[in-house]
């Protein structure tokens, strides 16, 4: 299991393809989501070791900073953000508790978010959605007691408010068991 996370967001589709060659040749990373997302924009996440997770980011940005939009390098990240970043995590209907969102406006805030969400508090982070069909937003979502599941949030939306981008973020306490149907 990688024990942190890299990405950049680029403005560039060309320029985020020639970045990806250089993060993937500059260390030992394991690319974990490489590719088009709204609004015209490319994506490389990364994950390893800490110090080849950010030698790879650095390879990237070392391309072009005028096509950044925005980058990060999460040491010690959370296990959890990797099964939910690829939607591995199939929840039981005993785990099915709180319902949690939260939704920033960028890639690499929903990604510090879910990291701190997942530190702050026991639950389950069972999805990171990152810019697919929700025109380059993202958003999480997580489920344990009420009180764990506030805790979480909060923890991620404080991350998303500091960057300047969160878009919302929601507890449903008692949600009805068909908001899980797609992940039970």
């Amino acid at each position: 299991m990688p024990k942190a996370i890299g990405m950049i967001e680029f403005s560039s589709i060309g320029i985020g393809f020639e970045a990806e060659d250089a993060m993937l040749k500059a260390s030992n990373v394991q690319l974990l989501v490489a590719r088009t997302i709204c609004s015209g924009k490319y994506i490389v996440i990364v994950g390893g070791d800490v110090a080849d997770v950010k030698s790879s980011v650095d390879a990237g940005l070392e391309i072009t900073n005028d096509a950044v939009i925005d980058h990060l390098v999460i040491p010690n990240v959370h296990e959890s953000l990797f099964p939910a970043l690829s939607t591995a995590v199939t929840l039981t209907p005993d785990k099915a508790q709180a319902l949690g969102i939260v939704e920033t406006f960028n890639v690499a805030s929903i990604l510090e978010a879910a990291d701190a969400a997942a530190k702050a508090a026991e639950v389950t982070l069972f999805r990171i959605h990152i810019a697919m069909a929700i025109g380059g937003k993202g958003f999480l979502l997580l489920t344990g007691d009420v009180s764990s599941t506030k805790a979480a949030v909060d923890a991620a939306a404080s991350v998303a408010k500091q960057r300047g981008v969160l878009v919302s973020r929601v507890v449903i306490p008692r949600p009805r068991e068909e908001m899980f149907h797609e992940y039970i």
